[in-house]
């Protein structure tokens, strides 16, 4: 079996205060013995506006936050899912919205560019990722010692033909930023929804708090196994979540309710 964690923070618009968060908690997650660490969506930088984060966008293979990540997986000897970090994109004022993979020797392993950009507007709550984000295009996943993982991010959870477009993943990993409204109606069943169909476990890293901005997040960074149970969760707050993949139970899974083998399209 293999045990990964997902790291939940609550980030400030401070770039140095938020790697060294990351950092810490990290570190306390490979102290658990996870192999396999990720961290929650936009976990460098919440700034006070959702422009904050272009002023702090990196090239790809430099700058602060990429050194961070390389070093830490190096460090512990482990996968670290980046969560989202901004990199530079080819529109003035815009950025990726970007997972980086690093393996245990600290090299870069697969880059994932979100895809579905998150709009919401309900009386005063307004978000607009276009504003300041270009989406991706291509579907991300790596091949880890244990199986496939498959890479998605926060509202992508809502479009189920990306998942099928990953192929079979042992481990889907969601780093988010989901906000509490939608969070509290939909995060988890979104959630269990997608272990369920992809017949496989879900591992999501959450924002879970109140920011400097004002902004809300929903926390409830969790695991889930193959059949739709909640193999662990933290609420609020910043801290880590773990829990252990076990194949065997994953392939009794997909024997006994063979649906992967019963798709006709």
């Amino acid at each position: 079996m293999t045990k990964v964690a997902a790291v939940q923070m609550v980030s400030t618009p401070n770039v140095p205060e938020n790697i060294a968060t990351a950092r810490r908690l990290v570190a306390e997650a490979a102290a658990t013995g996870a192999e396999l660490v990720t961290l929650p969506e936009y976990w460098p930088i919440m700034g006070m506006s959702d422009a904050d984060k272009v002023a702090h966008a990196e090239q790809p293979g430099s700058g602060p936050i990429q050194d961070f990540m390389a070093a830490a997986a190096r460090e512990h000897g482990i996968w670290l899912i980046g969560g989202t970090l901004p990199l530079v994109s080819r529109d003035a004022g815009k950025v990726m919205n970007t997972v980086l993979v690093y393996g245990p020797d600290g090299k870069p392993v697969v880059r994932y560019d979100k895809i579905h950009l998150f709009g919401f507007t309900k009386g005063s709550e307004s978000y607009d990722e276009s504003r300041t984000i270009v989406p991706g295009e291509s579907v991300g996943s790596f091949e880890a010692p244990f199986g496939r993982v498959g890479l998605s991010v926060c509202y992508d959870l809502r479009f189920p033909e990306l998942y099928r477009a990953m192929g079979e993943c042992v481990l889907i990993v969601v780093p988010a930023a989901f906000t509490h409204t939608t969070g509290l109606a939909h995060w988890e069943v979104l959630l269990r929804a997608r272990a369920i169909e992809n017949q496989c476990y879900v591992l999501a890293s959450a924002q879970g708090g109140t920011h400097a901005n004002g902004r809300r997040t929903f926390g409830h960074s969790m695991l889930i196994d193959p059949w739709g149970e909640v193999k662990a969760v933290l609420k609020e707050g910043e801290g880590v979540v773990s829990g252990e993949i076990d194949p065997a139970y994953l392939a009794s899974v997909r024997e006994s309710l063979p649906a992967l083998k019963h798709r006709t399209m």
